[in-house]
């Protein structure tokens, strides 16, 4: 297909610059307070090949549902099928204010309004970011699909983690070299694990970011040794213990007990937690002692 990008340093600067611009000047990126404070901070992005060879991993670790980039991106331009390896996944790294952040260190049970504006009205500008994404590839040429948005994403019932999606925003940052998995399964990156999540996958060739880590766990101090644990102590319901997470126990609280709270407390319909991702040595950053 015709392109606007002559070389593939180009496209990935282009698209670097395109996520980082609707970010930074969207009057979207707000958390709809009186104030009119942003959602998110400057975005980190990364890159990788639809041919990298964890997309097929991953359906051995999350569940034979889960889609490989050459998967999705098939399904929605079907008269036009792509290999894998002519596909780049493009994920970005979104975190969330120092004041949101400062806010919900504060907290104990519920998650702060802050935190909780960021969890609706941000994620509904993410939601646009990827629209976004989409629409100004494809006035590129480059046909691009986010896999959240399609008709053909849902959630499904994994062997080892219960409730899961056919698309990981995680597993595709951490292909991606963005960041590796803590204990509370937050995905810490250079910015810490306060954050959310995007993707896209395009028909693009863009040289994968490199992953500077070995492992899965490279990241959290307490898969590294060290005695931390932090984010299992902040949780409120006990969900977080030295196995790792228990969604069956995080999502009741997310959703039923702070679901009401939000509502009751700030006003809007909502929910959300999120204090594991604060008040840890990894909220705003790689621990110190992890750093390469």
């Amino acid at each position: 297909m015709s392109t606007t990008y002559t070389t593939s340093i180009e496209a990935a600067a282009r698209i670097e610059s395109l996520i980082k611009d609707f970010v930074e000047n969207s009057p979207e990126n707000s958390m709809r307070n009186p104030s009119g404070d942003k959602a998110w901070e400057t975005p980190l992005v990364g890159f990788s090949s639809g041919a990298d060879s964890l997309y097929e991993e991953y359906k051995d670790h999350v569940g034979p549902f889960h889609y490989t980039p050459e998967e999705i991106f098939n399904l929605t331009f079907p008269e036009e099928p792509a290999a894998a390896g002519d596909l780049t996944v493009v994920s970005w790294v979104l975190p969330h204010l120092r004041a949101t952040k400062l806010d919900n260190r504060r907290e104990r049970i519920y998650p702060s309004e802050r935190w909780a504006r960021a969890r609706i009205m941000g994620e509904a500008f993410i939601v646009l970011l990827r629209k976004h994404v989409v629409e100004e590839l494809g006035r590129a040429g480059i046909q691009a699909v986010s896999p959240p948005l399609s008709p053909h994403w849902s959630t499904e019932e994994s062997p080892k983690y219960g409730f899961a999606s056919r698309w990981s925003e995680r597993h595709a940052a951490y292909a991606s070299g963005l960041g590796t998995f803590g204990l509370c399964d937050g995905l810490i990156t250079p910015v810490g694990k306060a954050h959310r999540l995007g993707s896209v996958v395009a028909r693009v060739g863009v040289p994968p970011t490199p992953r500077p880590y070995d492992h899965h766990r490279a990241y959290c101090l307490h898969f590294n040794g060290f005695d931390c644990m932090s984010c299992a102590k902040r949780c409120p319901v006990a969900a977080v213990n030295a196995e790792g997470h228990d969604k069956l126990l995080c999502q009741p609280h997310v959703r039923d007990i702070c679901g009401p709270h939000v509502k009751e407390a700030y006003g809007f319909e909502g929910y959300g937690c999120g204090l594991c991702q604060t008040g840890t040595p990894c909220e705003s950053g790689i621990p110190k002692s992890l750093r390469g």
